[in-house]
Protein backbone atom coordinates (compact mmCIF):
# COMPACT_ATOMS: atom_id res chain seq x y z
CA UNK A 1 0.00 0.00 0.00
CA UNK A 2 1.21 3.24 -0.90
CA UNK A 3 0.33 4.79 2.67
CA UNK A 4 2.56 1.53 4.38
CA UNK A 5 6.13 1.66 5.39
CA UNK A 6 6.69 -1.50 5.09
CA UNK A 7 10.23 -1.37 7.21
CA UNK A 8 8.16 -1.12 10.47
CA UNK A 9 7.42 -4.00 12.27
CA UNK A 10 8.19 -5.14 15.71
CA UNK A 11 11.23 -7.66 16.63
CA UNK A 12 9.53 -10.59 16.38
CA UNK A 13 11.88 -12.95 18.94
CA UNK A 14 11.05 -16.13 18.02
CA UNK A 15 12.84 -18.85 19.78
CA UNK A 16 15.64 -20.64 17.60
CA UNK A 17 15.36 -18.60 14.29
CA UNK A 18 19.39 -19.13 14.70
CA UNK A 19 18.20 -23.06 13.32
CA UNK A 20 16.50 -21.96 10.28
CA UNK A 21 17.73 -22.52 7.10
CA UNK A 22 16.29 -20.14 4.28
CA UNK A 23 17.11 -19.90 0.46
CA UNK A 24 16.33 -16.84 -1.34
CA UNK A 25 16.23 -16.26 -4.84
CA UNK A 26 16.92 -12.99 -6.40
CA UNK A 27 16.28 -12.28 -9.90
CA UNK A 28 18.95 -10.49 -11.82
CA UNK A 29 16.38 -8.50 -13.99
CA UNK A 30 15.90 -5.06 -12.76
CA UNK A 31 18.96 -5.63 -9.81
CA UNK A 32 18.98 -2.16 -8.61
CA UNK A 33 15.24 -2.80 -6.86
CA UNK A 34 15.94 -6.70 -6.72
CA UNK A 35 19.65 -6.30 -4.76
CA UNK A 36 17.75 -4.13 -2.09
CA UNK A 37 15.40 -6.02 -1.39
CA UNK A 38 17.45 -9.05 -0.72
CA UNK A 39 19.22 -6.59 1.24
CA UNK A 40 16.80 -5.56 3.39
CA UNK A 41 15.73 -9.45 4.15
CA UNK A 42 19.18 -10.20 4.74
CA UNK A 43 19.40 -7.82 7.35
CA UNK A 44 16.27 -8.57 8.83
CA UNK A 45 16.92 -12.25 9.03
CA UNK A 46 20.28 -11.26 10.56
CA UNK A 47 18.49 -9.29 13.11
CA UNK A 48 16.18 -12.06 14.31
CA UNK A 49 19.27 -14.20 14.52
CA UNK A 50 19.10 -16.54 12.16
CA UNK A 51 22.80 -17.43 11.27
CA UNK A 52 24.63 -16.37 8.40
CA UNK A 53 25.91 -19.44 7.37
CA UNK A 54 22.11 -20.61 6.86
CA UNK A 55 21.06 -18.30 4.65
CA UNK A 56 21.87 -19.58 0.73
CA UNK A 57 21.24 -17.21 -1.95
CA UNK A 58 20.24 -17.52 -5.81
CA UNK A 59 20.49 -16.03 -8.66
CA UNK A 60 18.16 -16.43 -11.52
CA UNK A 61 17.98 -14.17 -14.66
CA UNK A 62 14.71 -12.68 -14.62
CA UNK A 63 11.27 -12.83 -12.80
CA UNK A 64 9.68 -15.82 -14.54
CA UNK A 65 12.86 -18.24 -13.78
CA UNK A 66 12.07 -17.66 -9.84
CA UNK A 67 8.95 -20.94 -9.84
CA UNK A 68 11.70 -22.79 -11.34
CA UNK A 69 14.36 -22.36 -8.70
CA UNK A 70 11.95 -21.80 -5.82
CA UNK A 71 10.46 -25.08 -6.52
CA UNK A 72 13.82 -26.81 -7.04
CA UNK A 73 14.59 -25.24 -3.46
CA UNK A 74 11.66 -26.51 -1.73
CA UNK A 75 12.43 -29.74 -3.59
CA UNK A 76 15.52 -30.13 -1.79
CA UNK A 77 13.88 -30.29 1.80
CA UNK A 78 16.68 -28.30 3.08
CA UNK A 79 15.36 -25.15 3.52
CA UNK A 80 12.29 -24.64 5.99
CA UNK A 81 11.21 -21.25 3.82
CA UNK A 82 12.18 -19.96 0.61
CA UNK A 83 11.96 -16.22 -0.78
CA UNK A 84 11.46 -15.24 -3.98
CA UNK A 85 12.34 -11.80 -4.98
CA UNK A 86 11.83 -10.19 -8.49
CA UNK A 87 10.52 -6.81 -9.66
CA UNK A 88 8.39 -6.68 -12.97
CA UNK A 89 7.75 -3.20 -14.15
CA UNK A 90 5.15 -2.47 -16.76
CA UNK A 91 5.97 -1.47 -20.07
CA UNK A 92 3.87 -0.82 -23.24
CA UNK A 93 3.00 -4.60 -23.96
CA UNK A 94 0.92 -7.33 -22.04
CA UNK A 95 4.38 -9.12 -21.34
CA UNK A 96 4.03 -7.87 -17.53
CA UNK A 97 0.83 -9.21 -16.85
CA UNK A 98 1.66 -12.56 -18.24
CA UNK A 99 4.89 -12.73 -16.26
CA UNK A 100 3.39 -11.25 -12.93
CA UNK A 101 0.68 -13.97 -12.82
CA UNK A 102 2.41 -16.84 -13.98
CA UNK A 103 5.12 -16.53 -10.90
CA UNK A 104 2.37 -15.24 -8.73
CA UNK A 105 0.73 -19.23 -9.62
CA UNK A 106 4.17 -20.57 -9.05
CA UNK A 107 4.91 -19.56 -6.19
CA UNK A 108 1.75 -20.36 -5.35
CA UNK A 109 2.33 -23.98 -6.57
CA UNK A 110 5.10 -24.25 -4.49
CA UNK A 111 3.33 -23.40 -1.28
CA UNK A 112 0.75 -25.97 -2.52
CA UNK A 113 2.60 -28.71 -3.79
CA UNK A 114 5.45 -28.45 -1.36
CA UNK A 115 5.80 -28.39 2.30
CA UNK A 116 8.35 -25.63 2.39
CA UNK A 117 6.65 -21.53 2.76
CA UNK A 118 7.76 -20.13 -0.07
CA UNK A 119 6.86 -16.33 0.26
CA UNK A 120 6.07 -14.19 -2.78
CA UNK A 121 8.14 -11.04 -2.89
CA UNK A 122 7.71 -9.71 -6.41
CA UNK A 123 7.36 -6.30 -6.86
CA UNK A 124 4.74 -5.67 -9.56
CA UNK A 125 4.56 -1.68 -10.30
CA UNK A 126 3.86 0.60 -13.31
CA UNK A 127 6.91 2.64 -12.97
CA UNK A 128 10.54 2.85 -11.65
CA UNK A 129 9.67 5.51 -9.20
CA UNK A 130 7.02 2.92 -7.61
CA UNK A 131 9.55 -0.07 -7.43
CA UNK A 132 12.45 2.49 -5.82
CA UNK A 133 9.98 3.78 -3.53
CA UNK A 134 9.30 -0.21 -2.42
CA UNK A 135 12.51 -1.23 -2.11
CA UNK A 136 14.03 1.04 0.18
CA UNK A 137 12.67 4.14 -0.79
CA UNK A 138 10.13 6.23 1.09
CA UNK A 139 7.91 3.03 1.29
CA UNK A 140 10.60 0.78 2.98
CA UNK A 141 11.34 -1.97 1.64
CA UNK A 142 9.41 -4.51 0.46
CA UNK A 143 12.46 -7.43 1.34
CA UNK A 144 11.98 -6.88 4.85
CA UNK A 145 8.18 -7.57 5.09
CA UNK A 146 9.34 -10.91 2.61
CA UNK A 147 11.70 -12.06 5.57
CA UNK A 148 9.12 -11.18 8.26
CA UNK A 149 6.91 -13.24 6.57
CA UNK A 150 9.19 -16.10 6.38
CA UNK A 151 10.35 -16.37 9.73
CA UNK A 152 6.90 -16.47 10.93
CA UNK A 153 5.55 -19.23 8.80
CA UNK A 154 8.91 -21.10 9.85
CA UNK A 155 7.37 -20.39 13.15
CA UNK A 156 3.90 -20.68 12.47
CA UNK A 157 4.68 -25.12 10.92
CA UNK A 158 7.26 -25.62 13.54
CA UNK A 159 4.66 -24.34 16.24
CA UNK A 160 2.15 -26.69 14.62
CA UNK A 161 3.79 -29.46 14.66
CA UNK A 162 4.94 -29.24 18.31
CA UNK A 163 1.24 -29.20 18.99
CA UNK A 164 0.33 -32.09 16.60
CA UNK A 165 3.17 -34.09 18.23
CA UNK A 166 1.86 -33.14 21.44
CA UNK A 167 -2.51 -34.37 21.02
CA UNK A 168 -1.10 -37.14 19.24
CA UNK A 169 -2.41 -36.76 15.52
Amino acid sequence: MATVNLSDYKPLNINNADSFRIGIVVSEWNDFVTHNLRDGALDILKTEGVKEENIKLYKVPGAFELNFASMQLCKEGIFDAVIAIGCVIRGETPHFDYVCSAVAQGIKDCNILTDVPTIFCLLTDDSKEQSIARSGGNLGNKGVEAAVTALQMIDFKKNLSAKVEKVGF
